[in-house]
């Protein structure tokens, strides 16, 4: 199972149209979940995080200083990271990022770029690149 951990809820149409396009392009493929917290304070958002973490998760955050890779890098990691843990969690922050302690808590911290999105917007992106992902590992046309 995928699971999307994201702080805040969407309000622009367009952007949950986005998202629930890849979310159902995803489900060929794998069960996934989106899971949207309450926007609050850092220390608030994160300790909603990590309730929602269980401990055999392996966790991916999204933060600016993470690596930065390929597609074909992430679907690697992807696909190996399934046949040992059950379930993958994406963790995107609040507008004021992630706090230490999930930080910690992760397990790969990966950055799409230097630029700053916007947080709909991102969503967007990374469940693009989730299918993009599973289109690459099942050798099915989509990625170039």
């Amino acid at each position: 199972m995928i699971r999307i951990i994201c702080v805040g809820k969407l309000k622009e149409n367009y952007l949950k149209e986005l998202v629930d396009d890849y979310l159902k392009r995803i489900s060929k493929y794998h069960q996934i979940k989106l899971i949207e917290l309450k926007d609050s304070n850092m220390l608030d958002e994160s300790k909603e995080i990590l309730k929602t973490i269980d401990n055999k998760d392996f966790v991916i955050t999204l933060e600016i200083e993470g690596k930065q890779m390929s597609s074909i890098e992430l679907a690697s990691i992807l696909d190996k990271q399934f046949i040992y843990n059950p379930v993958i969690d994406f963790v995107i922050g609040g507008s004021d990022g992630l706090d230490k302690s999930v930080k910690e808590r992760s397990n790969l911290a990966i950055s799409f770029s230097s630029f700053t999105f916007p947080h709909g917007l991102f969503r967007g992106i990374l469940l693009e690149q989730i299918y993009r992902s599973m289109k690459i590992n099942n050798n099915e046309s989509y990625h170039k």
